[in-house]
């Protein structure tokens, strides 16, 4: 069977599977996985493919949250209309950050975004906006309920939501890295100077990827406010963006599958590590962190793309042995 048909047939079962099987606490955590692995698509765009390192993407999360907390409480907009509204100003806000990054680049380029990351979570308890931010007291969101009187539950629904909105969003960007802009963003980020010789526009490309990768994440953000139903100031503090780079780092900074790794380690081994030591959770955390990046010091995703690409050589190996004895 070929990949391309292999890929949307294995989609198709982890959707169906979760919703026929799963309780809606374990779909609840499943649609985490899906939010959080988007939110790392978005950053890996920026670093793996782009080479821009940033450290606040926890700021577009919570961006795209309020966004769309903000477009549900004030103005009823349904759920679903408020993701184009979110993309449109997290993207807006991604490019003007992408400006000053043309004239920084490397740790202090991460500097500036972490910088923004500690700021956001003050900015949203600043009393002049509290009246639409809801102030330290966040705003809460009801859980959309199945459209067209589907019997499913919200949670199962909102799985499903999730899912469509993760499998077109992957489809984009698995078609911007193999397309144009993909490769002028990898010129860009092996070697800056040559690219732009070669007549690439770094100030587009550069912004362009900012604003994509900010857009990606707030969606994120977005779709995580309405599984989560609240928004607060102190839900976006720093540890957001730092989660989002373990996530990153674990699945494999390049690799657009490897998300989907990255985003069930940080839903699910903090948990793990709790109930292996009530004592000392984030010591057992940081154990098995170093313990993964020991053994796939590439990510999950590069670990797994060298395993299928030994297997095939091998299997390549083994039928042209076979063809060579058999035209003897």
């Amino acid at each position: 069977m070929r990949i391309s048909w292999l890929v949307p047939i294995l989609a198709l079962v982890a959707v169906i599977v979760p919703v026929a099987e799963f309780t809606d606490y374990h779909l609840f955590q499943l649609t985490m996985v899906v939010v959080y692995a988007i939110a790392i698509l978005g950053l890996s765009l920026l670093i793996g493919f782009n080479g821009q390192i940033s450290l606040g993407h926890g700021a577009f999360y919570a961006i795209g949250a309020y966004t769309t907390a903000i477009l549900m409480t004030t103005w009823n907009m349904p759920y679903w209309l408020t993701l184009p509204v979110s993309a449109l100003v997290c993207a807006g806000f991604g490019f003007l950050i992408g400006l000053p990054a043309l004239r920084l680049g490397g740790l202090y380029l991460a500097l500036t975004t972490f910088a923004l990351a500690v700021a956001i979570p003050q900015i949203l308890k600043y009393k002049a906006i509290d009246e639409w931010t809801g102030g330290v007291q966040g705003l809460v969101i009801d859980k959309p309920d199945a459209p067209f009187g589907l019997p499913l539950s919200p949670d199962q629904w909102l799985y499903i939501f999730t899912a469509f909105v993760a499998s077109i969003l992957y489809l984009v960007a698995w078609n911007v890295v193999r397309g144009r802009v993909g490769r002028a963003m990898m010129a860009i980020r092996d070697h800056s100077m040559a690219a732009e010789a070669m007549g690439i526009n770094l100030p587009i490309v550069k912004t362009s990827a900012f604003a994509i990768s900010a857009m990606y994440t707030g969606l994120a953000g977005s779709l995580g406010a309405i599984a989560v139903q609240f928004v607060a100031p102190d839900s976006f503090q720093v540890f957001v963006s730092v989660f989002l780079f373990v996530g990153l780092v674990v699945g494999g900074v390049s690799s657009i599958g490897g998300t989907l790794i990255g985003a069930a380690f940080i839903e699910f081994i903090p948990n793990f590590a709790d109930k292996l030591s009530k004592a000392a959770p984030s010591a057992v955390y940081g154990v098995i962190l170093i313990a993964v990046m020991f053994l796939m010091p590439m990510g999950a995703g590069g670990f797994l793309y060298a395993m299928w690409r030994k297997m095939t050589h091998r299997r390549g190996a083994e039928t042209a042995g076979t063809q060579a004895k058999a035209a003897e």
